[in-house]
């Protein structure tokens, strides 16, 4: 059905949204669309507005239905809301709430402490709200760290789910086959091109977790074929040194979400109610050397345009608190993992970055080497490059 004629009430008409919003910056730009940073003119409030231009959605217009309709109907405190629809003669323009406290990898990094337990009450907020999608029936499907993001740069802040560009609203008649995903992330039954369900994105909260308490993925070769070979037998471990510290709550409540066969998956509710997460078994110790030390090694962005620059919302609103126009960017703004095979390619190292960095040595071969390199399969979607680098 073609934009504007579908009769939502939801849709405002506008000849120039720049009447309703003073458009700052630009945020980033994806496959077909802009995020500007703008401040709405009546309130002065600031908001991210992802602008769609109509003659680049020709053959689009389901997929960009699809994310309206998913995002209209979510309302929760874990969750990126979309506040406001306009549409103009050329362009669609979506009014999403700004999160403005940065990405989960720079958090981490950017801490002197890092325990178990804040793990723990991460994943309980993920958890929350992909239970509250779940209940609607909503399937997010491209659960990741760089689609997790900090609503204020407050110590205690939430974490916020972004990007339902490949959410899929399930119906009692319609059952999901569809390939999509970031393959780091996504379940074995995904790759083997099996019918899913929500149990996907259980998965990819495993995966989610994993990365978490060592810094490091999973699953890694430098072969395509092997890597899914891997993730289709779930063949993952808990590599000791980076793991001996880890509780063995921890790692069971992994093991119940990293399942194998999806009807033995945990649900969000019942992976809410594992001690790690509800009890008290997550441990106190501090692990921030070793996992921020392994997520360097192991994350790291290019310099390709991102969908959305968390980064530079940050240094917009340090701006704004500092009264200067001037802020270094952060150091260090790692958020893909190295083996995400959803990666475009680039020649070009990072800024700043030695080629001679892995001190530690060649990169291990073998079932040991956890690292990646960019795919080129049909999957691919983000800007990000990977930074091969051995942990060992």
């Amino acid at each position: 059905m073609p934009l504007g004629e579908d009769g939502n009430g939801w849709k405002k008409k506008t000849s120039d949204i720049k009447e309703n919003y003073d458009f700052k910056e630009v945020l980033g730009t994806g496959a077909f669309s802009e995020v500007v940073l703008a401040e709405e003119r009546k309130t002065q409030r600031l908001v991210a507005v992802k602008c769609i231009p109509k003659k680049a959605l020709q053959g689009k217009e389901n997929s960009i239905e699809n994310e309206i309709a998913v995002l209209h109907r979510i309302k929760h405190e874990n969750i990126v809301s979309l506040e406001d629809i306009f549409e103009s003669q050329s362009h669609l323009y979506l009014v999403m709430q700004l999160v403005s406290g940065g990405e989960l990898f720079d958090r981490i990094v950017e801490k002197g402490f890092y325990t178990e337990r804040d793990a723990s009450k991460l994943i309980r907020q993920i958890l929350d709200a992909v239970k509250y999608l779940h209940d609607m029936g909503i399937v997010h499907r491209d659960l990741k760290p760089e689609n997790l993001l900090y609503s204020t740069m407050d110590e205690d802040s939430n974490i916020m789910i972004s990007d339902f560009g490949l959410s899929k609203i399930e119906d009692s008649e319609s059952v999901m086959s569809t390939a999509c995903g970031t393959p780091g992330y996504v379940a074995p039954e995904v790759l083997a091109q099996k019918p899913y369900s929500k149990a996907v994105d259980c998965w990819s909260i495993g995966v989610i977790s994993y990365i978490l308490l060592c810094g490091y993925p999973p699953f890694y070769d430098e072969n395509d074929a092997k890597l899914f070979e891997q993730i289709l037998r779930a063949d993952y471990e808990f590599d000791s040194p980076y793991w001996d510290d880890i509780s063995e709550s921890a790692k069971d409540f992994i093991r119940h979400l990293m399942e194998k066969d999806p009807s033995k998956r945990y649900t969000c509710e019942q992976a809410l109610q594992h001690p790690w997460i509800s009890g008290d078994t997550a441990l106190d110790k501090n692990i921030h050397e070793s996992v921020s030390a392994q997520i360097k090694k192991n994350f790291a962005k290019s310099k390709w345009k991102q969908a959305f620059n968390a980064t530079a919302v940050v240094r917009h609103m340090r701006r704004l608190q500092l009264g200067t126009s001037v802020e270094a960017p952060s150091p260090i703004t790692p958020t893909s993992p190295s083996n995400s095979h959803l990666l475009l390619p680039t020649s070009h190292p990072e800024e700043g970055e030695d080629e001679g960095e892995e001190e530690d040595g060649k990169e291990p071969q073998g079932e040991d080497s956890r690292r990646g390199s960019a795919d080129r399969d049909s999957l691919r979607s983000c800007g990000y490059c990977c930074r091969p680098a051995s942990r060992i």
